[in-house]
């Protein structure tokens, strides 16, 4: 199921004949299996068509302010931002970027400004005009602490917003940098300052706005029954031009085997994520197919080094460098990823995906090593001095709790195997299965000792500032919810979001990765690669590792595939 963005996916795919398929294929699936589309006349694809997706349900739809991947997905159909970043996913000057709110940008010659220049044409979805100010406004409510946004230290470089004339909002830097650019237009899904100005921003969350939003994207909100779908339909005079299809409906499903249900019975058209075990079966199936594409996201067991928030004692057990490592070197990574994901799936580098510029799979990795890792227990005081299997110091046996949430089979297992292999050099690692949201209520308040958690990246490697950095542990709101705090750790990644060439800024990321996996605050377990299941009449468009959903208004179905539906509660309506 969606994860955690940035904070956020799920399982992934079986069969070798699929991991060499993934390899090479980025994602596109413009036709029927084989690869032969169906078009109308002359050549063109038509548009229309319902497309349903099977999907976790949400917290809210406010654009960042919300953890929940599935959120993210629905609300970028609805709201722009100034320009989108290119397929490749540079974020280094504006190379790439095409327009979406602003059809052109000058840079100042001291660079410390950009300039944009908004499409006259673009409208919210209640008919008002996307205006200067709404920039301005936008920046002042994720710059804004008391918004809770996730994007408040992403967005540190830019200092304000100007509004030089209605069409021209003008964005101004607090200093120089090579994502400067990408720090403005990606982290800022524009707002409607016309119907938010008068809600404080410490409300945002719980404000109608969060539950029936008006953008400016290429789709409208329609409704949204908690539990049930939410609903969004084409915004036919988009200046834009319209989506393909007529209508996305997100159906809600309470677990994966709900998902793959909807999926084979054809009330669901696509699922983002196929387990390795029904890979086969999908791929195999007269009305499905499956669709590999590159992932972000990577998997580890997070080790909270401190006791009740960032400004607790250090954690009895993983307060301890050497202890962590001990640990780390006690689990089995490569037989973890082999048992749990079959070839689909990388044993994990670090904090970091292979698909981002800055990865370095050169990096040494703590080895997986029980003798040593014995060793090191022993060294700290832990030993079976009464002959159960158990290792004591001081009376105390070298037991913790691992939080795992219930939702996600993949890291249900790994943490038993983890339990298993852990058991074996004499620690107890007791499972603790949480509901998805009060897996993340533990995770903000710090109150756990360790978590089977995953991190889905956004294609600048500077995000990880928020996650990993001092500044992410000390904040209340901030993402880092193991308290790691390293200040050569944050130096290298200070250093990186300065570098002025690629090769600068991959050496000190290369110095902020070995830094952080010799700390060892978290087993870094794998890094996915993944497996959509569609119906065999969906046509999609290539899938981007940041957001498989980024084409989305380019996808359609034929005319001739187009079926009547009645989904949960839907009154059946003949497809356009």
């Amino acid at each position: 199921m969606p994860d955690m963005r940035r904070p956020t996916r799920g399982a992934l795919a079986a069969t070798a004949l699929l991991a060499l398929t993934l390899a090479a294929c980025p994602g596109g699936d413009s036709g029927e299996k084989g690869g032969k589309g169906r078009a109308a006349a002359g050549g063109q694809p038509v548009n229309g068509g319902t497309l349903i997706i099977a999907s976790s349900d949400i917290d809210h739809l406010f654009p960042q302010l919300s953890v929940n991947f599935g959120a993210k997905n629905v609300t970028d159909q609805m709201f722009d931002y100034l320009a989108d970043i290119g397929d490749e996913l540079n974020t280094l000057g504006d190379a790439g970027f095409t327009p979406r709110l602003a059809t052109r940008w000058e840079w100042a010659p001291d660079s410390l400004s950009i300039t944009f220049h908004l499409d006259p044409r673009a409208r919210w979805h209640d008919g008002q005009p996307v205006r200067a100010s709404d920039v301005r406004f936008t920046h002042q409510i994720y710059h804004d602490p008391a918004s809770t946004s996730l994007n408040y230290e992403l967005i540190s470089t830019v200092d304000s917003v100007q509004v030089v004339d209605s069409l021209t909002p003008r964005i101004w830097y607090r200093r120089r940098g090579p994502e400067q650019f990408f720090d403005a237009v990606y982290q800022m899904p524009i707002l409607p300052e016309h119907v938010l100005k008068g809600i404080a921003h410490d409300k945002l969350r719980q404000s109608e706005f969060a539950r029936s939003p008006i953008g400016s994207g290429k789709f409208r909100f329609v409704r949204w029954t908690p539990g049930q779908q939410i609903e969004l339909i084409a915004d036919t005079a988009n200046y834009r031009g319209r989506p393909r299809l007529d209508r996305v409906i997100y159906s809600i499903v309470a677990d994966y085997p709900a998902a793959l249900t909807r999926l084979r019975a054809g009330e669901a058209d696509f699922y983002e994520t196929i387990r390795p075990e029904n890979v086969a079966e999908v791929d195999n199936s007269p009305t499905l197919k499956a669709i590999p594409y590159q992932g972000s996201q990577y998997g580890f067991m997070g080790m909270n080094l401190r006791e009740n928030g960032p400004r607790g004692r250090p954690h009895p057990v993983f307060g301890d460098r050497t202890m962590r490592r001990a640990l780390t070197m006690a689990v089995d990574r490569r037989a973890l990823v082999r048992s749990v994901f079959d070839t689909l799936a990388y044993p994990s580098i670090g904090p970091v995906t292979r698909g981002q510029s800055v990865a370095d799979t050169t990096i040494a990795q703590i080895p997986f090593d029980t003798v040593r890792a014995k060793q090191l227990l022993d060294s700290l005081g832990w030993r079976d001095a009464n002959g159960d299997g158990v290792r004591e110091r001081n009376g105390r046996p070298l037991e913790f709790a691992i939080i795992v949430p219930s939702i996600s089979a993949s890291r249900v297992r790994l943490a038993t195997l983890v339990q298993a292999q852990l058991k074996r050099v004499g620690v107890t690692a007791n499972l603790e299965q949480l509901e998805f949201g009060a897996f993340l209520e533990r995770l903000r308040r710090r109150q756990y000792d360790a978590a089977m958690s995953a991190w889905t990246t956004d294609p600048s490697p500077s995000g990880i500032r928020q996650l990993w950095t001092t500044a992410g542990s000390r904040s209340e709101d901030g993402s880092n919810y193991q308290s790691y705090e390293s200040p050569a750790f944050d130096a290298y990644v200070d250093s990186a979001a300065r570098a002025a060439t690629p090769a600068a800024r991959k050496a000190y990321f290369r110095r902020a990765y070995e830094t952080i996996v010799g700390d060892a605050p978290s087993v870094w377990i794998y890094e996915q690669r993944l497996v959509a299941g569609a119906h065999e009449r969906l046509r999609t468009a290539p899938m981007r590792a940041d957001g498989w959903w980024a084409h989305l208004d380019q996808w359609w179905i034929p005319s001739n595939a187009r079926i009547p539906r009645d989904q949960i509660g839907l009154r059946t309506v003949a497809e356009r």
